[in-house]
């Protein structure tokens, strides 16, 4: 029976992320639950891990996903924490997410303007790396959907993210061209060059490889 590979996307997207990637294994998406009133991280991510049945599992983690990964990890024992264009840690946030934090100024966004311009998708788009017409409808797909608690949310625990350590058993992936958590503040344990924000998505080959020689 083939081991489950606990899979977490990224803030607002789903299991299609993931779907690119050749791994040994099966890979079980655990979908982004709806945030509670006033929950904070590690509670949010303790309910994640109710979906999580097998011991000592193996979880991959993309961008905000790769938090909550280092946030479960705190409450179970796991064999590999696998990030993908994320961070482990407060001071590997860029100093522009990091000061933003710690002057609320993520309260005064204008989150669901911004959620009808389709010219913001444009910016966007660029500072994730999604280059392809089928690239960049698959990102623009969720801006158009997604609960605006749950983006609301999900900026305040990402800007807000105090986490200081992190296991000792992680692989971390991150692309030398990743434009929403620059290369310089983060400390990976591989480099994929030319790789984007969306790298897992437009990358698949190279990140496989790297993912295959830690669950083998």
């Amino acid at each position: 029976m083939e081991r489950k590979i606990y899979c977490i996307p990224g803030f607002g997207v789903d299991e299609r992320i993931f779907s690119n990637l050749s791994v040994t294994g099966h890979l079980e998406t655990i979908h982004w639950l709806s945030p509670l009133k006033k929950e904070s991280i590690s509670e949010y991510a303790l309910r994640m891990s109710a979906k999580i049945t097998e011991a000592d599992p193996v979880i991959i983690g993309v961008s905000f996903g790769g938090m909550i990964a280092i946030e479960i990890g705190k409450l179970l024992p796991i064999r590999q924490i696998i990030l993908i264009s994320s961070v482990k840690c407060r001071k590997e946030l860029p100093l522009q997410m990091r000061l933003i934090g710690n002057l609320g100024l993520d309260k005064i966004f204008p989150v669901k303007k911004i959620q009808q311009n389709e010219r913001v998708y444009e910016i966007a788009n660029r500072r994730l790396g999604a280059i392809t017409p089928q690239e960049k409808e698959f990102a623009n797909a969720y801006r158009r959907t997604a609960d605006i608690h749950y983006i609301n949310w999900s900026f305040d625990k990402i800007l807000n993210w105090q986490n200081q350590s992190f296991p000792a058993n992680i692989v971390h992936i991150h692309g030398d061209s990743d434009q929403i958590f620059p290369l310089k503040t983060i400390h990976p344990t591989h480099i994929i060059k030319g790789g984007t924000h969306m790298m897992v998505y437009n990358r698949p080959d190279e990140i496989s490889a790297i993912i295959n020689k830690y669950i083998d």
